[in-house]
Formats: structure tokens, C-alpha cells, sequence
């Protein structure tokens, strides 16, 4: 016995029954408790735990208690295997370290996992070659220069590939630009929605194009996500040189205020170029919005230059300003104004025809009007601006006034916007006036259609939960 604790085999045989135990158990707590917390060390202490603990203490029992030739076979293998698992759980731990808790935007959280995984089995085979020297008395010089001719005779062989793949990585590592964002690159306009070792795809709303990480890499593109905050939609418009200037950009500026994607808080901006040409730009959330607002926008210039009798793209006919369309007009509408043939006359002087595109606003909310609107055809939409929106409780059709406060001078508590494409015969209050003096039963009509309006905004909050004073709708 004696024998045995002085060659110290027996050390190691107590040391290992009673500590490799206590280190499992002390390891198995650690283990659980990060894992309660969900921490990424957790996996390599688990692996230390499970393998690497076992393997070191048989290759200790082996190479100390039983003091096994280190030539011999067994413990040879044993020992590459604990080797092996020792390069694992320190790679394991250096990148948890190091990318498991990265900020967001560092250059950490930036690198691509393909170079994490590349490095780490760069790590493995060296680790794995020097092992190997170590304990099997291998010569890996030869191997080493056999992988390095061998990496530069296929990288010559396939360096377009690799080029579009290490260009690849290179903007995934740089990041430029992300998922959703707006790429304005190589003639493609649209919006990133994958992006590979390869190629990006873009959105460009007439389909998916794929434009190769090389061409990106060796270009000029522009981020048009970046910076972050309002962007602006920008189109040039043409008016006729005989348009004055300044009524042009007040209805240019009027229109893309009223735009319901223009960005709260933001002003629309007009700039005149000479020559009856007008630079717009229009602010939004994101280049997502800026094609939609700029159709619907120009869709409403053209009917808002139509009103106005101004020359959109030198053009200023309009097919509704010709005399016997407001004639026809006035005598569809005649049975809501109780006319006669012989009235109509008297009434087309100061009336004209005014057209609206679906969307636009006939009546805004908040003032008194000054005109009271006949429809013609098509459909107008009644609605209450509220916190998050407009409620809508009436609509306008065939034959119905839209702008009946104008007789009793109350201001608008709704809005009134145009449904479909929208024809209403307008009445200067002169000649309304005129009308409601001779004929009690219109302005009876026109009062009940007031209190029936007020019942139905009321009604329509009340529905929702709303509570607001209806006063003077309509």
C-alpha cells in the first residue's frame, strides 16, 4: 500500500472517484440555473458536463492511476477524443462570448455566421493537425502545404464564383442595407426582400429582380430606407405659360395636403422651374408610400385644374365648362330645386359644373360654406374626423345638396369626400337665397335633411362609443 501512494497512482484514483463526482454535480447546478435563464453559456458548460469532464478523467485514469504507456494505443486514442472535445467546448465558449450577447449595430452582431462557422472550422483543423502532431507524432507539414496549393489552384479555377459569394458575405458582414428596406441599384427600383451569399432580391412591383452581389459590391446604389424619417415623393408637373405661377403652386401645395398619406406634421414643398414647370415633393412615411401617393395625387391634379380652369400639361379643355352641359345639368336637378323651365335661366347664371376623383374632398370640415353643391352623379361620402380617422354615417347621391350650412351660416362638423368620380352642379348663395325665399317647401326640405343628418352622425357615435356634440351637420 505504501508502495502505491508513493508512485501516486493512488492520488489519482481517490482524486478522481471523489472529485470528478463533486464537479459533475457543481457543473449539473450551474447548468441548470443558467439554463432557468435562458443564458447561451449553458451549452458549452452542458457539453463540458456531458463529455469533455468523462473523457478527461478516463484519460487521466488511464495515463496516471494506471500509468499506461503513452505509446500504447488506447491511450493515444483516448486522449485525441479528450483533445478533440477540450478544442470544441473552447471554441463553443469563445463564441458565446463573443456573439451570443453582441449589441445591436456593433460590429459583432454585423458579422455573417458563415465567417463565425468558416473561423471555427479553420480553428477545428488546426486544432485537429496540431493534436494529432502532438500525440500521434504526425507530420502535417505536408498537409498543410497540400491545402494551401490545393485552396489556390481551386480558387483560381472558380474565382467568379467565389467572387459573387465573397461579395456576398461582404455586404452581409457591411450591411448597407436589410430585409424591407428600398434600394434604388443597377437600374432596379424596389424593395429588399431576400438577401443571400449571391444575389439580392428586390421588389420592384412587377415582379422579383435578382441583382448579383457582384454587381452591387462593384456599383454605386442608394438606400432609400436611409436615414430613417420622412421621405419624400417627388414628381415635376407641367402647366401652360399663360397659368399664373402663384395660383398654380397654391393648388399644387392644396392637393398634396390633402393627401391621405402625406406625412402628418410635414409640409409639401413646390418649386417653379420656368417655362410652366413646377418640381413637387411630397413628404411620407417611406418609399413604399411614394408611388401610391404620387397616382393618387396626379389623378387629383387633373381633376383639380379642371375646376380651377388652369392648362395641366398645357391642356385646359374640359368638357364639362361647355354651355348646354349645365343646362342638361340644371334641368336634372330641377325636381330637388322645385324649378320650372322658366327658372332655369335665371338660375345657370353664376352655376357651373365641378368633377372630383374618388378620394378628393368636396367639403372640408370646420367652415362655413359659401356654395351650396347639387350631385349630379355619382356618390359622396359623409364622415366625422375623429382621433384615429373618419367615421362615416351618410352619404350624398343623385340629387342630393351637400352644403346645406351655408343657409343657416354654421360651420361644417363633418367632411364630405367623393365616394366614386363625383359631378355636382354648384350655387353661389345669391342665388340659393333666392330660391328659399320663393319656395318654403325646399327650405323645409333642406332643414329637415339637416336634422336628419344630425340624428345619423349621432346615431353613428353613439354605435361606437363615441361621445362627441353634433352641432350643425351638414
Amino acid at each position: 500500500m505504501d508502495d502505491a501512494f508513493r508512485d501516486g497512482w493512488a492520488w489519482w484514483v481517490i482524486g478522481l472517484a471523489l472529485g470528478v463526482p463533486v464537479l459533475l454535480v457543481v457543473l449539473t447546478e450551474v447548468v441548470a440555473a443558467l439554463s432557468r435563464r435562458n443564458s447561451p453559456f449553458a451549452k458549452p458548460l452542458r457539453m463540458l458536463r456531458n463529455w469533455v469532464v468523462p473523457a478527461g478523467a478516463l484519460f487521466a485514469l488511464l495515463a496516471f492511476a494506471i500509468q499506461s504507456p503513452a505509446e500504447q494505443v488506447w491511450t493515444r486514442v483516448v486522449a485525441t477524443v479528450f483533445g478533440f472535445l477540450v478544442i470544441l467546448v473552447v471554441l463553443s465558449s469563445f463564441n458565446v462570448a463573443l456573439f451570443a450577447n453582441a449589441k445591436v449595430g456593433s460590429w459583432r452582431e454585423r458579422i455573417p455566421t458563415i465567417f463565425v462557422e468558416i473561423a471555427r472550422l479553420v480553428l477545428v483543423g488546426v486544432g485537429l493537425a496540431l493534436l494529432f502532431s502532438w500525440v500521434w507524432d504526425a507530420d502535417v507539414g505536408g498537409l498543410f502545404t497540400a491545402l494551401g496549393v490545393g485552396s489556390i489552384v481551386i480558387g483560381l479555377a472558380l474565382q467568379n464564383a467565389v467572387g459573387g459569394v465573397i461579395s456576398g458575405l461582404l455586404l452581409l458582414f457591411e450591411q448597407p442595407f436589410k430585409i424591407g428596406d428600398w434600394l434604388d441599384a443597377a437600374g432596379v427600383r424596389g424593395r429588399v426582400v431576400e438577401v443571400n451569399w449571391r444575389a439580392v432580391h428586390i421588389e420592384t412591383g412587377a415582379g422579383i429582380q435578382i441583382v448579383p452581389n457582384s454587381n452591387l459590391s462593384g456599383a454605386a446604389f442608394t438606400n432609400l430606407s436611409q436615414p430613417e424619417g420622412p421621405h419624400s415623393a417627388e414628381t415635376t408637373v407641367k402647366f401652360s405659360t399663360d397659368d399664373p405661377p402663384h395660383e398654380v403652386m397654391a393648388l399644387l401645395i392644396e392637393v398634396a395636403d390633402a393627401l391621405p398619406t402625406k406625412l402628418a406634421g410635414e409640409q409639401a414643398t413646390v418649386d417653379y422651374a420656368g417655362a410652366g414647370s413646377y418640381a413637387v415633393s411630397i413628404p411620407v412615411a417611406g418609399p413604399a408610400d411614394a408611388a401610391r401617393t404620387l397616382s393618387v395625387y396626379l389623378s387629383w391634379l387633373w381633376y383639380a385644374a379642371r375646376r380651377h380652369r388652369l392648362a395641366l400639361d398645357g391642356d385646359a379643355t374640359d368638357p364639362l365648362a361647355e354651355p348646354q352641359r349645365l343646362e342638361e345639368a340644371m334641368r336634372t336637378v330641377a325636381p330637388t330645386l322645385h324649378l320650372k323651365d322658366d327658372d332655369i335661366e335665371a338660375v345657370i347664371t353664376g352655376a357651373r359644373l365641378e368633377r372630383y376623383g374618388v378620394g378628393e374632398t368636396v367639403l372640408p370640415s370646420g367652415v362655413v360654406p359659401d356654395e351650396v353643391r347639387v350631385v349630379l352623379s355619382g356618390r359622396a361620402v359623409l364622415a366625422l374626423e375623429v382621433d384615429d380617422g373618419r367615421v362615416e354615417f351618410a352619404a350624398a347621391e343623385q340629387g342630393d345638396l351637400i352644403g346645406q350650412t351655408a343657409l343657416t351660416r354654421e360651420r361644417t362638423q363633418a367632411v364630405t369626400v367623393a365616394g366614386e368620380i363625383l359631378t355636382v352642379v354648384v350655387l353661389p348663395m345669391d342665388t340659393v337665397d333666392s330660391l328659399i325665399r320663393t319656395r318654403p317647401r325646399l327650405a323645409a326640405e333642406i332643414g329637415e335633411s339637416l336634422e336628419l343628418k344630425r340624428s345619423l352622425a349621432a346615431a353613428r357615435m353613439a354605435e361606437l362609443g363615441i361621445a362627441r356634440t353634433v352641432i350643425g351637420e351638414r
